[in-house]
């Protein structure tokens, strides 16, 4: 047996131990788990033998096992012992924020947590997180924009205006905004400022990173009441944003089993084909990221729907045909 398998199961066992009131025999963990009380008995003395305050009992025919619970009553949060456990075993999957002041607080609050717990949970703990790793993806230094989130945090809780010098990556130009900051909205790894600009007169998404010069001004602004930042991006497929528009991209049997193992957009229909394949279809707004995340897929995606969307990924893969075509690789030693 594998050796996660063994710590996930003995995690479970503390977790049901310590939810119960009267306690469980070996017999009710083995129903749980679905496993034999045989093994159970074996992740008991596995979890004694490594310091757990685990008693048994016996009630009539039965041998409840409990979890004396050393640590409560000097915890100073409103936490269970399983709760503070799962909260210090998240901190890997938080590196992506490493650089902010939000993960400094809270590798400051895992350390905390750390020192809360007992020494056999929190040693249990720490080889329980050996058999899980968790991938980070490419992110964002955010070292170098601490200060710039900060100001635009400061703004966007005392509801002032900010102005700015901002980088368009889709442009490539730098533009004066003034901007009235309504929500401060994480995504895809990067930090936006989600307001009103009154440059566009319209509300608009900025990348903290590409805030190039901020200040904070001391006029105060009302935002729309009822604004709800996670409506307003609900239709785009990732920030980008756009007319709403219907697409359609039909899969092949090669690629139709990752599309459908995940919800891609909240307004997806997912249409199984005869031949194995499927086609996807959903409402979003603007084409941009659809048309990347089309591509990712390479001959096993094709759009049917909008033209425009056909057009624009037709356009792509000629281009991108051409690099190896018509260019040498040595033109960029």
């Amino acid at each position: 047996m594998a050796r996660g398998d063994q710590l996930s199961r003995q995690w479970k066992i503390i977790h049901s131990l310590m939810a119960s009131v009267r306690g469980k025999s070996a017999s009710d963990l083995a129903a749980e788990l679905e496993c034999h009380s045989r093994t159970v008995y074996r992740d008991l003395e596995a979890l004694q033998m490594a310091g757990f305050p685990l008693f048994s009992e016996q009630t009539g025919a039965k041998t409840l096992w409990s979890v004396l619970d050393t640590g409560r009553r000097t915890m100073p949060l409103p936490l269970s012992l399983t709760e503070l456990m799962a909260l210090y075993f998240s901190r890997k999957m938080l590196k992506v924020l490493e650089g902010t002041a939000i993960f400094d607080s809270l590798s400051s609050l895992f350390d905390k947590v750390k020192a809360t717990l007992p020494p056999e949970y929190a040693g249990y703990l720490e080889k329980l997180s050996q058999s899980l790793a968790v991938g980070v993806k490419a992110h964002k230094p955010y070292q170098r924009f601490q200060e710039t989130l900060d100001r635009v945090n400061q703004a966007t809780q005392e509801q002032r205006h900010i102005e700015m010098d901002y980088f368009s990556m889709r442009r490539g130009a730098l533009t004066h905004r003034r901007v009235a900051p309504y929500k401060v909205w994480f995504a895809n790894e990067t930090f936006y400022v989600i307001g009103f600009c009154e440059l566009r007169r319209e509300i608009r998404l900025f990348a903290v990173d590409r805030i190039e010069r901020l200040e904070v001004l001391d006029s105060r602004f009302e935002p729309p009441e009822g604004f709800d930042a996670n409506e307003f991006m609900q239709a785009s497929f990732g920030v980008f944003q756009g007319e709403t528009v219907r697409v359609r991209i039909h899969f092949t049997p090669a690629v139709a089993g990752y599309i459908e193992e995940r919800t891609w957009h909240p307004t997806q229909i997912l249409e199984p084909q005869s031949d194995g394949g499927l086609i996807f279809s959903a409402q979003v707004a603007g084409l941009e990221e659809i048309k990347y995340w089309t591509l990712k897929w390479g001959a096993g995606a094709t759009v049917l729907e909008p033209e425009a969307l056909r057009v624009a990924v037709t356009e792509e893969v000629r281009e991108m045909a051409e690099n190896y075509d018509t260019k040498s690789i040595a033109q960029f030693d």
